[in-house]
């Protein structure tokens, strides 16, 4: 089946869009959507990839579950992959309703007039952290997050600080038992530890699910232990030597006689208007149980049922979670602020007159970009419906235009909303990505709001390379207002740095060294460590062979720049814009007045000669000698590219153990392929 352009745009646009979710919910704690929202863009996905199975995808998020582990935690394979629940988020009973048509379809009890009605538990969805525990013969040998769901983070020291965690089973339990369940922080809980935060003089948590999740996830156990985390069993993955119970709520019943926390509000339900009666009985006490929670769950109770039904990819067809909506109120619109991101980004921001929503009072509301305060039509004194769900940052989404203020003709007191041209924190121009919604601050290196960011990238090692200067020292440095830019870095002194927490005079003097040291670079590293937006290390290399010279890519013009290699009309305009910025201009003047320098021309004159001119390389698996970073600066020094992707213009696909789909790719295109013997012998030239 041919699908048209538009619709494979779509299911492209929908993975990229999910994994990023993905990523910012489970690796980073910090959601950026509602869930509902996910959910609906999720479904959208695994229908279009339902109707046309040749678009079906190993690296598909549908395949998947969450984000991949921490690197800081030693991995923890799951010996029973922790699968997500399917979602519905209708209202009523329509969530009921849609499971136990589903069921009964698989179960071929279609005819709901058969007067067999399947048997479910129904228990609350958890607003935690997901984590499985391995006891071998009782005793609690290893905990793990759920990970990608094959492969979770190893954080045993931290759940052992947990005291409703048993160290030990009680009763005769079996060899082996992995329990799956929740780490939860209750909302008195929390609000007593914030209050003792408070009088430390400490940050307090933002709410129980993000203070769960940081607080397992922490490298030091001792944080874990002084946060108030309990937990909640609510299923197994791998067992030996145990016959299991019959159902899922003897299951329950087991691991609470083993000592295990189980939830006690679950019901044991027949057919879907007892699983309706649950959701909404819940939804009524909601506010009175003593812990977030933001669904219910409704599975299968008959274990061997559970079986028979199976999965589908990566959700089981005996369960699903049924989510309660967003809570929603109504306020007024004070202000309308504009906050610049550390990556330059605009965003507008409601200051609200403060109402309580989601557990929380909010004062303040995203608006996301300017576009959609446009299509709301969002004023300042406007009425506004406000939406908090989970840890969401509350959004606006609609204006209640009936009670908008209007003067005696019936016309809006205040006029639309327009973002402003310059920064509002540097004052340098404001510039619109072409084909998006966002605004971004051109005033890279000057922009207060994107300091930290600029330093740390300017003096990262495929930048200027300046060892020693973290992003600790690079924070304590700019809170004492000792560094605003990166030109600032060249007159610190030793006194001063060693003045710094952590930093005594023998640290001091070699980190000056180090900055000293940094002065003469390479062009194409000192382009790449202005941090041009779009430009990478491997563009600024291009610019750098191109032009040969700073004040030749200074000087020009979109056509001329996408002359060079790789750089389309985006680079071109990024960069550009940079250089027409007067603020990044005198930075770069005082960066040569603080002594940085490189051989002028050098990029040229490199780019001509070697054995590798005109060949492009790409690289995959692991190379038993060589590094990826060395193979690849030794091809460029050879006046060769390297590229991230297979094509037809690929000289050569270097290969090495666990290589991956690139490999394929070359044998697909019949592109020659190396490994790391082969390449030598191309640098020493005996095969170029």
């Amino acid at each position: 089946m041919n699908l048209g352009a538009g619709a494979l745009d779509r299911v492209q646009w929908l993975r990229r869009e999910i994994e990023f979710h993905n990523r910012a919910y489970y690796e980073q704690d910090a959601p950026t959507i509602p869930d509902q929202v996910f959910d609906t863009l999720f479904r959208e996905l695994q229908e279009l990839e339902a109707a046309h199975p040749e678009l079906a995808a190993p690296d598909s998020p549908t395949q998947r579950v969450g984000g991949r582990p921490l690197a800081q935690f030693a991995p923890v394979k799951h010996a029973v992959p922790m699968l997500s629940i399917q979602t519905e988020t209708d209202t009523g009973a329509g969530g009921a309703e849609h499971f136990d048509s589903r069921v009964r379809r698989e179960l071929e009890l279609a005819d709901t007039n058969t007067g067999v009605e399947v048997e479910y538990v129904a228990e609350l969805k958890f607003d935690g952290l997901a984590v499985s525990l391995r006891f071998e013969h009782g005793i609690f040998t290893q905990g793990a997050t759920r990970g990608d769901g094959v492969t979770g983070e190893d954080i045993t020291q931290n759940l052992k600080t947990i005291r409703d965690i048993p160290l030990r089973l009680a009763g005769k339990p079996p060899p082996l038992l992995e329990v799956r369940g929740e780490v939860y922080m209750r909302r008195d809980d929390l609000v007593r530890y914030n209050e003792k935060a408070r009088a430390r003089g400490e940050k307090p948590l933002a709410n129980p699910r993000n203070g769960a999740a940081g607080s397992v996830r922490q490298l030091d156990p001792n944080v874990a232990a002084g946060r108030p985390l309990r937990f909640f069993a609510y299923g197994i993955g791998a067992v030996d030597g145990w016959n299991l119970p019959a159902t899922q709520n003897e299951l329950l019943d087991a691991l609470a006689a083993f000592g295990l926390p189980v939830c006690a509000h679950r019901v044991v339900a027949r057919g879907w208007r007892e699983l309706a009666d649950f959701h909404d009985r819940m939804g009524e006490e909601r506010a009175q149980i003593p812990f977030d929670i933001d669904g219910v769950v409704y599975k299968v109770n008959s274990l061997a049922t559970q079986n028979r039904l199976g999965f589908r990819s990566r959700e089981p067809r005996w369960a699903v979670a049924h989510k309660y909506p967003a809570e929603e109120v109504r306020t007024v619109i004070a202000a309308i602020e504009i906050q610049v991101g550390r990556t330059g980004a605009l965003t507008p921001v409601a200051k609200l007159q403060p109402v309580f929503v989601g557990g929380v009072t909010v004062s303040n509301a995203t608006l996301h970009n300017e576009e959609e305060v446009r299509r709301k039509d969002v004023r300042v004194n406007d009425t506004v419906v406000v939406r908090r769900a989970g840890d969401v940052i509350p959004e606006v989404v609609a204006v209640v235009f009936d009670a908008r203020p209007v003067n005696e003709a019936g016309k809006p007191l205040h006029p639309p909303f327009e973002l402003p041209g310059t920064c509002p924190q540097c004052g340098s121009h404001v510039v619109h990505e072409e084909g998006g919604a966002i605004a971004r601050c051109s005033g890279g290196l000057v922009c207060p709001a994107q300091a930290r960011g600029a330093l740390l990238h300017f003096v990262g090692r495929r930048a200027m390379d300046i060892e020693g200067l973290g992003d600790k020292l690079i924070d304590q440095l700019i809170a004492g207002g000792h560094v605003r830019t990166p030109a600032d870095l060249y007159a610190l002194t030793v006194p001063m740095l060693a003045s710094l927490d952590r930093m005594g005079e023998k640290s001091a003097e070699n980190l000056i060294q180090a900055i000293k040291k940094s002065r003469s670079t390479t062009l194409a590293r000192f382009i790449f460590a202005l941090g041009i937006r779009n430009v990478g290390e491997s563009t600024a290399k291009d610019l750098a062979r191109h032009f040969g010279a700073l004040a030749a890519l200074q000087g020009a013009d979109a056509a001329a720049l996408e002359n060079v290699p790789g750089v389309g009309p985006a680079v071109a305009g990024s960069i550009v814009d940079f250089f027409a910025e007067k603020h990044n201009s005198e930075e770069i003047g005082r960066l040569f007045g603080a002594c940085v320098h490189w051989e002028e021309h050098e990029g040229t004159a490199s780019a001509s000669t070697g054995p590798f001119v005109g060949k492009l390389f790409v690289l995959t698996g692991n190379l038993p000698g060589l590094k990826r970073e060395e193979a690849k600066e030794r091809i460029e020094a050879a006046g060769g590219k390297v590229s991230g992707s297979v094509s037809k213009k690929t000289s050569y696909v270097v290969a090495g153990e666990e290589a991956g789909s690139k490999l394929g790719r070359a044998r697909e295109l019949g592109v020659a392929i190396l490994d790391e013997a082969g390449l030598l012998q191309l640098l020493q030239g005996e095969g170029a």
